[in-house]
């Protein structure tokens, strides 16, 4: 299993050591606080709830979290270190000369830096070519962006490297082949924060009412669309010419403060810490962190269903992830025809539950209608096959909810044809936690053909497929339920 060593267990390191952790990778942490363990327990608490439901396909096995008194000891046979200490460089160089000791060379050392530069960090030491700046966002185990920035002296082989397990991580890994102080996030935050500092202070608008202008309008927009592109859709059918011709002149115009900063003194802190304390003092920072967690995570999940930004990105996370996860794509991925085919791996997200307090009874019906897509495309129904004229149509359906099951917690389903002749598919689905049976689902559905919107034999290559399996489970037990309705006895 592959080893990830964290040093500096914080907010940041923290939010590192889960983000490896869940993607099944073992973590190793060095931090001399004696509260580190404490700290990073409470991290994971939050990044177990609400990772694992971000995407649709379960995460792996879990890897083993350890602690170490020493550098030494908790790079020991990491293939990735990541550097988390506070913000001076005379900290990081000293732990830099450390890590020159210690780390193997084949390794690569991210540093979580905000401000340094690359080179800052790579300055007089002999194994510069190993590190790079890689500056996630918090909290590390949800945001998938990675500023990734190197210098000459980092060889392609490193910089590739590191692009590959950003990305085996379901994170983003945004290459800045050219340092600057910042790297290029944090210097559009600076520049909102400046001028929020002038609003607050010159009494144009409280710490709610601006956090109220972001979050209520530009802030969803650039979370699904950027800057740019966002700007483009502005300048309508014209596009991004138009835009910049009506908004270009704006630049000169005196709107901002940016280059002229408040002075930072203990009445402008005063005004804006009491500003912040009546809008959310309300809630503990826990309660706040899982305030956002949930929203983010519904924000994400989605972009999802329109395959579009972060969404997009988790979508590929998932794809990459199936074959490992035990889910077929084709016929040729079943290992063994005469059992139910795994259809369905994952967690139940945050946001398939009620006020109950377990998965609501409609989210049974999306996971079992997930289980006949995925067997649907495993007979030859997929995009392509649909694209060209036809599909499958469920024409009934019976659910039984024997169990409940809460978000967090790991479900499958597996699925059984029953009948597969003609225009006729019956699937049986079984959805289970662990060996806790959940739910069962009938469904009969037809072959229709797209164009007439009529029921129509399949093509002979998904109706042999569907055969097939349908022969294959035909000397299973039958199910017990099976053609059951309403009310009738077991």
């Amino acid at each position: 299993m592959k080893t990830a060593a964290i040093i500096g267990g914080g907010v940041i390191g923290g939010g590192w050591a889960a983000r490896f952790l869940l993607n099944g990778w073992n973590v190793r942490v060095f931090d001399p606080d004696p509260e580190a363990e404490r700290k990073i327990a409470a991290v994971l608490e939050n990044a177990r709830r609400a990772l694992p439901g971000l995407g649709n396909v379960a995460l792996p096995d879990e890897g083993a979290l350890s602690f170490h008194p020493t550098i030494a000891e908790a790079v020991a046979g990491a293939s990735w270190v990541q550097e988390s200490v506070p913000e001076r460089l005379d900290l990081k160089q000293k732990v830099y000369a450390e890590l020159q000791e210690h780390v193997a060379r084949g390794a690569v050392i991210g540093s979580s830096t905000s401000g340094y530069k690359p080179s800052q960090l790579q300055d007089g030491f002999t194994n510069a070519a190993q590190i790079v700046v890689a500056h996630p966002f918090n909290p590390v185990y949800l945001l998938p962006l990675v500023e990734v920035v190197t210098t000459e002296a980092n060889s392609p082989e490193v910089i590739k490297k590191a692009k590959e397990i950003i990305s085996g991580i379901g994170m983003y890994p945004l290459h800045l082949k050219k340092e600057i102080d910042a790297h290029v996030a944090d210097r559009f935050l600076e520049a909102v924060w400046r001028e929020a500092l002038w609003l607050v202070k010159d009494g144009i608008a409280t710490t709610e009412e601006i956090d109220n202008a972001i979050r209520y309008g530009f802030g969803i927009r650039w979370a699904q669309m950027g800057l740019f592109e966002t700007y483009r859709v502005a300048g309508g059918e014209a596009g991004m010419k138009h835009f910049l011709a009506q908004f270009g002149p704006c630049l000169s115009w005196p709107w901002t403060k940016l280059m002229d900063v408040p002075e930072y003194n203990d009445e402008l802190v005063d005004l804006i810490a009491g500003q912040s304390d009546a809008q959310s003092g309300k809630y503990s920072i826990r309660e706040l962190e899982r305030i956002r967690d949930d929203n983010l995570v519904g924000m994400m999940r989605a972009l999802g269903n329109t395959n579009w930004g972060a969404g997009a990105l988790q979508n590929a996370h998932d794809k990459a992830r199936e074959g490992t996860m035990g889910l077929a794509s084709t016929m040729a991925d079943i290992t063994d025809p005469s059992q139910p085919v795994l259809t369905l791996n994952r967690v139940v997200p945050l946001d398939w539950t009620d006020y109950n307090g377990h998965m609501t009874e409609s989210r049974y019906l999306d996971a079992f209608a997930q289980s006949t897509d995925r067997l649907m495309a495993i007979i030859g129904c997929d995009a392509d096959y649909i694209a060209s004229g036809g599909s499958f149509f469920t024409a009934e359906t019976h659910i039984r909810h024997i169990d409940e099951v809460h978000a967090g917690h790991p479900i499958q389903v597996r699925t059984r044809v029953i009948l597969g002749e003609g225009k006729k598919m019956h699937l049986w689905h079984e959805m289970y936690e662990g060996d806790r049976l959940l739910a069962t689902g009938e469904h009969m559905l037809l072959h229709v053909d797209l164009t007439t919107r009529r029921s129509a034999p399949p093509a002979p290559h998904l109706a042999e497929n569907l055969a097939t399996l349908a022969r294959a489970h035909a000397d299973l037990p039958a199910p017990e339920g099976l053609g059951r309705s309403i009310g009738a006895p077991r």
